[in-house]
């Protein structure tokens, strides 16, 4: 399974972040290349527990949400196309500092080497093991990487 936690694939995932070209458009969804960035930037920082974010299972989460991470973590298999986005990680700011944002997501990748964050609760799946956690982190990582073609 691919996972965010090899080496191998980090260096993938960083080198396909460096190769975005500012003028990138969606082949699917609605964000921009800008809201992209920083959207994976805030991800990876609440997955990592930067910034000490409060962690919450949403009741709908707590009845579906061990299902349907199963089925997204059985294979390797990409993410579906126009998956929603969690509301606490929209963004709505339509433009800012690509390049400052991609970095500090580059950076955040590289962090995964010596992830530690044992009280994480994802908000729609729950409790993750530290495999679960590497598989999702991969994969929503590559998804918005192909939804700008890289």
């Amino acid at each position: 399974m691919k996972t965010i936690f090899d080496e191998t694939l980090r260096a993938e995932i960083i080198q396909r972040i460096n190769s975005i070209a500012e003028d990138k458009t969606a082949e699917w969804g609605k964000m921009n290349l800008y809201q992209m960035v920083k959207h994976c930037s805030n991800w990876d920082e609440w997955i990592q527990g930067k910034n000490n974010p409060v962690y919450k299972q949403a009741f709908i989460g707590f009845l579906f949400g061990k299902l349907a991470l199963r089925g997204m973590v059985k294979d390797d298999r990409p993410l579906k196309k126009g998956m929603p986005s969690g509301a606490a990680f929209e963004v709505r700011e339509k433009e800012g500092d690509i390049e400052l944002t991609r970095q500090k997501w580059a950076g955040l990748i590289a962090d995964y080497a010596h992830y530690s964050n044992p009280g994480f609760i994802h908000d729609f799946f729950g409790k993750m093991t530290v495999e679960q956690i590497g598989i999702l982190a991969y994969k929503h990582n590559d998804h918005h990487l192909r939804q700008f073609g890289c």
